[in-house]
C-alpha cells in the first residue's frame, strides 16, 4: 500500500510535481492495479499488452490513442480502455496529462524493445 493510502490528494499537485513526458509515476495502488499520471507529447512507440487491459482517462489537454485501423481522440474527462493484446500506440500534439490504470507488473512500451520511453517501474510521487 502506497504512503499517501487513506489521505486526500491532488491531480494538480501530482501533475505539478514532474515534467518530463512518457515517465508514468504512481500516484496509488490497489487491488493489484496502479494509478499513474503520466504527461505525453509527441508519439509513443506502438506496443501491445498481450495479458492487460489498459485504461488512459485525459486530466488536462488532448491525447489520442492509435490503432492501426483508426485514431481515437480525446479531451479533459474522456477515456478509453486498450483492450489486452491490441496493437497501439499513444500521442498528442501539445503537451497533455493523462491518468492510466493498469495492473502494476504492466510495463509502459508493452512488448516493444526498450528505449528511451521504456519508463522505470514503481516511481512514486
Amino acid at each position: 500500500m502506497s504512503a499517501e493510502a487513506g489521505k486526500r490528494q491532488s491531480l494538480a499537485d501530482k501533475f505539478a510535481a514532474f515534467s518530463e513526458h512518457w515517465r508514468p509515476k504512481v500516484l496509488a495502488e490497489l487491488n493489484g492495479q496502479e494509478l499513474r499520471a503520466v504527461k505525453t507529447q509527441g508519439v509513443f512507440p506502438w506496443h501491445r499488452h498481450e495479458d492487460s487491459e489498459e485504461m488512459f482517462l485525459v486530466w488536462r489537454g488532448k491525447f489520442r490513442v492509435e490503432f492501426r485501423d483508426r485514431s481515437v481522440e480525446l479531451g479533459p474527462g474522456e477515456f478509453i480502455v486498450v483492450p489486452r493484446g491490441v496493437e497501439h500506440r499513444t500521442a498528442s500534439d501539445e503537451e497533455a496529462e493523462v491518468l492510466i490504470f493498469e495492473r502494476a507488473e504492466v510495463v509502459n512500451t508493452g512488448d516493444a524493445e526498450p528505449s528511451e520511453f521504456t519508463a522505470p517501474q514503481g516511481v512514486e510521487l
